[in-house]
């Protein structure tokens, strides 16, 4: 039963994340509001259940390192307003991060339609 009961607590707790992220993170919003798009695309450029599969979860990924990095942007900001250079890094690396997951998604897009 208490297993039962973390799973619905960290639902709930993922749940507000998302919510979080859709009301404060401007990049998270664009990134959830191209997705149905990618859906669809995903239907009508895939011609396999796999190519189909990989072209939703490469913008999935996006979704997933866009929601890593405003949480390290959040804890950064949480901890200090004075600038640091650590400081600088992580908000750099998690920036890097969500650059390199939407490149990831052009290259997958880019094979599976053209």
């Amino acid at each position: 039963m208490k297993y039962l009961t973390r799973l619905i607590d960290a639902t709930r707790y993922s749940w507000a994340g998302i919510f979080t992220a859709m009301r404060k993170e401007p990049a998270f919003q664009t990134e959830v509001a191209i997705l149905p798009f990618a859906i669809i695309g995903a239907f009508y450029f895939g011609d396999t259940t796999l190519e189909k599969l990989l072209l939703v979860v490469s913008w999935m990924f996006v979704l997933i390192v866009e929601l890593l990095n405003s949480a390290i942007e959040a804890v950064v900001d949480r901890i200090g307003t004075e600038r640091h250079e650590l400081s600088g890094a992580a908000k750099d690396m998690g920036s890097a991060a969500v650059h390199l997951s939407l490149v990831t998604a052009a290259i997958i897009w880019a094979v599976i339609v053209f």
